[in-house]
């Protein structure tokens, strides 16, 4: 069963970017809150799901907007001008929504044909799970942390390694709803607390075969059993690759965020000994241009990577795997790059920079915060794709 052309289907990129700007001053307003509660406050859920933004890489046949990759990095980046975490957890949804894409048919149904507005999120690292395969499907069990926005979504995606005995066989994302896993409460931490990613756990849980995707046919070729249903060559792009794009406009955002509060605030400040303005010292000038050319060099790498991963799979081309590491390593790079110019942003604060009332306190927690996720490991990627460049041998069955 199809969910038609209802919804969002007809919302364009422009569109849907407009919409998360007229956004911001509320997620700015509610930050706090949401840091408090750590999670995703309900009236912030409800704004979102009006506004058709949990849904930019829906297929249309289900009534999302199906827009072109790049609207990953462009929808997050805006709404983290307002609140970093709930652009993490837009942008977590959204490609969640892109990966049911690829499941077989029967899944996609299940999943959409009730209600294609359900939240879902995941647990991503495949060696916390394990799978057997049993008759009809597999059965599994693990302990998945930093499952981000679960306490609001119906259906998990659930990464895990299958085993015959000590032989590894396959990597899964299984897809398992809310009442078949059991949420642990342990998201107390530094930063991005409003992204309430806790850990989940099942044991022994029965998953059907069509609801375990095979992530080898997720990597370019057009051969996931959902390809022929959403033929659009986004559904091409390489997950494993450049699933993790959805989550660097959080960065982007945030550090913008700093860089428009903190010249809020030096254009209304002197300083507290001498008087003088501190638009006027020439490091404060330095500090604040070399964050903003931080900040554009990070968005027009990691957009640039998802515009020639379209081009690729519009082509019905398979990136190579130089080109997928490439990808890898500038997504760690411009998170690097975000970092950077949050902190350069906090030094131009001094020692009012740590009081919680200070405009980018949050913001520089944030950053920090995410920035632990592995996907912005540079010293992984960026040596991953060296090794490659150099001749030598990198082997990912899932990339």
């Amino acid at each position: 069963m199809s969910g038609g052309d209802r919804g969002f289907a007809g919302v364009g990129r422009e569109e849907a970017v407009s919409r998360a700007r007229e956004l911001v001053p509320a997620l700015r307003e509610r930050a706090k809150r949401g840091e408090d509660e750590r999670g995703m406050l309900p009236e912030i859920q409800a704004d979102l799901h009006r506004s058709g933004l949990f849904r930019i890489v829906q297929p249309r046949r289900w009534g999302g907007m199906e827009l072109d990759f790049v609207s990953l990095v462009d929808v997050p980046a805006e709404l983290a001008r307002g609140c970093a975490s709930t652009a993490w957890n837009v942008g977590n949804y959204a490609i969640h929504q892109f990966l049911v894409a690829l499941y077989d048919e029967r899944t996609q149904d299940e999943v959409w044909g009730e209600n294609p507005d359900v939240l879902i999120a995941a647990g991503i690292a495949y060696p916390q799970g394990q799978a057997r395969r049993v008759d009809g499907g597999f059965v599994i069990g693990g302990h998945w942390n930093f499952s981000s926005g679960v306490d609001t979504a119906e259906w998990n995606q659930l990464a895990v390694t299958v085993r015959d005995g000590d032989r590894v066989t396959g990597h899964r994302m299984c897809m398992v709803h809310r009442g078949e896993f059991e949420i642990v409460d342990d998201w107390f931490v530094l930063g991005m607390c409003a992204t309430g990613s806790k850990s989940v756990r099942a044991k022994d849980l029965f998953v059907p075969e069509h609801r375990a995707l095979d992530m080898t046919t997720c990597r370019g070729a057009g051969d996931a059993p959902g390809s022929r249903s959403n033929p659009n060559p986004l559904y091409r792009i390489p997950y494993a690759a450049l699933g993790s794009h959805c989550l660097v406009g959080a960065a982007i955002g945030n550090a913008r965020a700093a860089l428009e509060l903190t010249c809020e605030h030096v254009k209304s400040r002197s300083t507290n000994y001498t008087g003088a303005r501190m638009r006027d010292f020439q490091t404060v000038q330095q500090r604040v241009g070399a964050s903003g050319a931080r900040i554009e060099a990070a968005e027009l790498l990691v957009r640039n990577d998802c515009i020639v991963a379209q081009e690729y799979a519009t082509a019905g081309k398979v990136m190579d795997l130089e080109e997928k590491l490439r990808a890898k390593r500038n997504l760690a790079y411009a998170v690097t790059l975000c970092t950077e110019a949050v902190d350069l942003l906090h030094t131009v604060a001094g020692a009012i920079g740590i009081y919680d009332g200070y405009p980018i306190q949050r913001l520089f927690r944030d950053a920090h915060a995410l920035a632990g996720h592995f996907s912005f490991a540079f010293d992984a990627h960026g040596s991953s794709w060296g090794l490659v460049a150099m001749g030598g041998e990198f082997a990912s069955p899932t990339l």
